[in-house]
């Protein structure tokens, strides 16, 4: 294998499990710290009914975007319930060969932080995405710079659903990675993921809380139109065009 294919251990693995293929578990690593990501768990395993009730209530509907999405498992689901195109986004070739085997109609290979790259303007009707990688926008410029693309690739009708850590809560400090951060409202995190002998990026994540998300959305044509936490670190926030 060359070094060019070693580069997405994260990828890899979940491709690897999905065909039966696994051969070691994938790392979460920071330092010393290490503890074994659940694929099955995560990427998988169905989830409950209800939580897609919640999405419909929210007023997702296609077209749609799934940013980060995986081995396809939601839009799988978004694909049964809605009548028009789903798209799941992911950057990983690995992620995108796995959801166009398990069924996904339309999966792109591209960069959530560079939608304009890959998308027409006013193309999606809803914005989804699930995994905490929102806190890759490093606020506050590159957060806003993702909103703009995120209202310049939807229509002016448009909701979106993104999920979030919130950093200010005693189970982010928990979490592997965690760095202290003394700047209000956002916090810091440090990992990366590890296959086999494959090491993967540094990944530096900045989640921040609800209220730093609402002062980047008054000036990206977004306005928050709801908060709900699954727990006490992890929230999910319903954004509509402002």
């Amino acid at each position: 294998m060359t070094d060019s294919e070693r580069t997405d251990p994260f990828g890899r693995a979940i491709r690897d499990f999905h065909h039966g293929e696994q051969t070691d578990p994938l790392w979460c690593v920071d330092g010393d710290e290490r503890l074994e990501h659940p694929i099955e768990q995560f990427y998988f395993d169905g989830r409950p009914e209800a939580v897609y009730e919640t999405l419909d209530d929210d007023g997702l509907d296609a077209p749609l975007l799934d940013l980060g999405a995986g081995a396809g498992r939601d839009v799988l689901r978004f694909q049964e319930r809605y009548d028009g195109p789903v798209v799941g986004l992911e950057p990983s070739h690995y992620l995108v060969e796995t959801m166009r085997d398990r069924g996904v109609d339309r999966a792109v290979e591209g960069d959530m932080f560079a939608l304009r790259e890959s998308f027409d303007q006013n193309q999606f009707r809803a914005v989804y995405a699930h995994g905490t990688q929102l806190g890759l926008a490093r606020p506050p410029h590159r957060l806003r710079e993702f909103l703009a693309d995120l209202a310049f690739v939807t229509t002016d009708d448009a909701v979106a659903v993104l999920d979030n850590y919130d950093p200010e809560t005693e189970g982010f400090r928990d979490l592997l990675g965690h760095r202290p951060d003394p700047t209000p409202g956002v916090g810091y995190r440090v990992l990366h993921f590890e296959y086999e002998d494959d090491v993967g990026e540094t990944l530096l994540f900045r989640p921040f809380t609800p209220d730093v998300l609402r002062e980047a959305c008054a000036g990206a044509a977004w306005t928050v139109e709801e908060v709900r936490y699954s727990n006490d670190h992890h929230y999910e926030a319903v954004l509509a065009t402002a």
